[in-house]
């Protein structure tokens, strides 16, 4: 049974107080048995019994929950570096989906590529994303499009949740855009998520949560809903991409289906806010994405005011969010969103967990939830995230153990 001490401050997370409250601990110790902390406060008030147990030295860093990234499209082919190109000369995201560029052309590349050339492609992702503090990761598919390349994605995550540390909450996006093959077969495209693979991929447990992108390039608020509806009978927890390029009712549509989240949200209707926030929905902030395409950032300020959780996220993806890094994306929620730090680091941890489900296992650090915490070199975390560095993590510990050390059993 471990104990962290000699920790500059401890940034807990906890979910009572609002966005912006971490409930800071000064001069803390953590203490953890197995995968789950067992005592968190001032180390001058650590328990007798814990006192003769094994010590790390924190070096003085800033300690915090793991990071939890609740948007990414992990699993892709290929690269879109030209589209950037386009992008910076002025060419639009939705010229560029016409023209046959963005997900199509990723589906393409996508299904061209071997379960293994992904899995291992995947695994190289993760450790960089582990090292940056990121301990948990949404993991959608969309890339596939089909019965049996939806299907492919799925089992690289299922592969990489037994092979490796970092905690993995599989979501199928199979609703992304229709394919080239059903451009004029919408319904049996339809009918293909709501039969076939709903059904398959809940029998055998690929996948918790179901998405729907709801956009003019992608599907209507009425398909989104039907597909949602059906994955929820099945016991998969709804998201939404919504409302990224404008107001398509995506933010209400959530706040009706029960969503655990709803993501992008950058021209959500103020009726939609208030809808999210009466059903409890999360908001997820996507900035990097915003950079990346140009666009109007998500004015999180809108929904913190109106009582909505917002949670930070990469989106990684090869089109409009080609990193991984969530410490970036957390800078540029405070830059383009409107968060402070202490609220953007609520919503990489917290409300990033609640994004998933899961926060009650995750996202901050208490007694009984899982020992994934981070090292950082930082005075606090304003400085952490306004002197932005290549890395500033010193150490990522997933289920208690330093990541060298499941690096050294994998």
């Amino acid at each position: 049974m471990p104990v962290l001490t000699n920790i500059r401050q401890l940034l807990t997370c906890r979910a009572e107080g609002g966005q912006e409250a971490l409930h800071p601990i000064e001069r803390a110790a953590l203490v953890w048995e197995g995968d789950t902390i067992r005592w968190v406060g001032p180390e001058a008030e650590l328990p007798a019994r814990f006192r003769e147990m094994p010590r790390l030295d924190a070096g003085g860093c800033l300690v915090a929950p793991g990071l939890v990234d609740c948007h990414t499209h992990l699993a892709f082919g290929g690269w879109r570096a030209d589209e950037f190109r386009l992008r910076c000369r002025g060419v639009s995201y939705l010229e560029i989906a016409r023209q046959g560029g963005g997900i199509r052309r990723t589906v393409a590349q996508t299904r061209a590529a071997s379960e293994d050339a992904l899995y291992h492609r995947c695994l190289g992702f993760l450790r960089e994303m582990a090292r940056l503090g990121i301990t948990t990761v949404e993991t959608k598919s969309g890339y596939g499009l089909s019965f049996e390349e939806e299907l492919k994605l799925l089992r690289v995550y299922r592969r990489l949740q037994a092979t490796q540390p970092v905690r993995l909450i599989p979501t199928l996006l199979a609703a992304h855009i229709v394919p080239p093959e059903y451009a004029d077969r919408r319904e049996a495209y339809l009918q293909l998520i709501t039969d076939e693979l709903i059904p398959h991929v809940a029998r055998e447990r690929l996948a918790e949560c179901c998405d729907v992108f709801v956009e003019e390039t992608a599907f209507t608020v009425e398909e989104a809903r039907r597909i949602l509806e059906r994955g929820k009978a099945f016991g998969l927890r709804p998201k939404l991409h919504a409302d990224q390029l404008h107001d398509g009712g995506g933010a209400r549509l959530a706040a009706e289906v029960g969503a655990v989240s709803a993501d992008h949200l950058e021209y959500a209707s103020d009726e939609g806010i208030q809808a999210m926030a009466r059903a409890g929905v999360v908001a997820v902030a996507l900035p990097i994405a915003t950079l990346y395409l140009r666009q109007r950032p998500m004015d999180a300020r809108r929904f913190v005011e109106a009582g909505v959780p917002v949670a930070v996220a990469t989106d990684f993806n090869p089109g409009s969010a080609p990193s991984y890094h969530l410490p970036l994306a957390m800078t540029l929620a405070c830059v383009l969103c409107g968060l402070t730090p202490a609220e953007a680091l609520k919503g990489a941890t917290c409300y990033a967990a609640r994004a998933i489900g899961r926060d009650r296992e995750l996202g901050s650090l208490e007694p009984g939830k899982k020992a994934d915490f981070i090292l950082i070199d930082a005075e606090d975390v304003d400085h952490w995230l306004y002197h932005f560095r290549p890395n500033a993590v010193q150490a990522t510990f997933i289920g208690g153990k330093r990541l060298e050390d499941h690096d050294a059993t994998a």
